[in-house]
This record gives structure tokens, sequence and C-alpha cells, in this order.
């Protein structure tokens, strides 16, 4: 995994840098803003870039925007202390594929991070259960046909598997088919829906009553 930081803080990111460091994730690159960051995105080709919001110039969430935009194989995670909604919201929307607080312990840090490259959406069980809370907020008119509703019987089950945080290879050997299946029904599911990444996903399943907000975690 090639990691690029983005933070206007030096001490911050010598700290992020050194813990990843030590669980053999590469920090390819580091930047102070959001217009840094893209420039960096454009010439190193992070796997993953943590983007810090509140920055000088270009804050991180118009920064998620515009790599997203040009570059959207590279996955975002929003790493910050803002505990707001409205940032919350912005991230999903902007496309970013995880939002950690700061004060997250290290140990589950690293793992949210690691599960991001296979797949899985980094947000904890509180902030997920927001999100949700915002699609259904946003609900679109009831008159008009569920778009879950063209969902295939096969592309419910992966729906259902998504939001318990399994990743593409569990999911594959829960259903009996390859990983390569999976990635093509959950493009399908992403297409149908109108969402961008599995993030979106699991919270409109949730919101939509398709999953239950109970279903046990992974």
């Amino acid at each position: 995994m090639r990691v690029l930081l983005a933070d206007d803080h030096e001490l911050v990111r010598n700290g992020i840098a050194s813990l990843l460091k030590a669980n053999n994730i590469k920090v390819v690159g580091e930047a102070s803003d959001g217009l840094e960051a893209l420039e960096k995105a454009r010439d190193l080709k992070p796997d993953v870039i943590l983007m810090d919001i509140k920055m000088p110039r270009c804050n991180g969430l118009e920064a998620t925007r515009l790599i997203k935009t040009e570059m959207p194989q590279i996955k975002i995670i929003i790493l910050t202390v803002s505990t707001e909604d409205d940032d919350l919201f912005e991230a999903v929307r902007s496309g970013a594929e995880g939002y950690i607080l700061k004060n997250i312990r290290a140990k589950e840090f690293i793992s949210l991070l690691s599960g991001v490259v296979g797949g899985q959406a980094a947000l904890s069980p509180t902030l997920a259960a927001r999100i949700m809370e915002e699609f259904a907020r946003l609900n679109t008119a009831p008159a008009e046909p569920a778009p879950e509703s063209r969902l295939t019987e096969r592309e419910t089950d992966i729906l259902r598997l998504v939001v318990t945080g399994a990743l593409n290879k569990q999911i594959a050997l829960e259903l009996g088919i390859t990983e390569n299946t999976v990635k093509y029904h959950l493009r399908n599911i992403m297409a149908k829906l109108h969402l961008n990444n599995k993030a979106q996903v699991a919270a409109y399943a949730v919101s939509k009553g398709i999953i239950p907000a109970s279903s046990p975690e992974r």
C-alpha cells in the first residue's frame, strides 16, 4: 500500500507516518494543503490518501472532489478531528471511501486502512449509523419506484453482506461465487442505486430498510 498524507500540521504527519511505517505501509509523500495534495497525487499516484479537512488554500473536502474527479482510482480516507455531520456527509458525497476520527486507536486505524484496499468502507459503526440517517432524510418522492426494486435476488444477497462489513473475498465464499463475480454485481448495484462506493452502498441499504440496522457485525 502506497499512502500520501495530507495535513497542515507537520507534527501530525510525522506521527501518522511513523505509525504507518511501523506497520509496513509505505508513505510516498506528504502535503500541507489540498492543492498540494492534488499536485502530489498527480505525480505520485498513491493507492490511498489520508486527508485532513481543515487546511489552508484548499480544504480536504474540496481536494477530495478534485482528486476523485481526475483520478477516481485513488482511494481517499478523511482523517480529521471534525465530528460535524455536514463534514461527514459531504465527505461521502465527494467520493471518500472512509471517514476516521483522529482519536481512534492505532490498531483499529490500521485495520480500517487495510480494509479500504480490500474494498471495505473505513467507517466506525457510529459514523455509519449517522450516514444511514442522512440517506433516510434525503429519501426521494414516494410515488417514484424505489431504485432498490430493480436489484436482482443475487444483488440483494450481496447487499446484505456488504452492510455487515464483509470483504469481497468473504462475500464470494459465502455465496459460492468468484470475487470477480462479486465485483461485477457491486458495479451493477452502484449503477442502479446511483452510488459511488461501498460506504454509500452500505448506508443506503440500511436507510432503505433493505438491511435491518441491527444486522450483526463481522
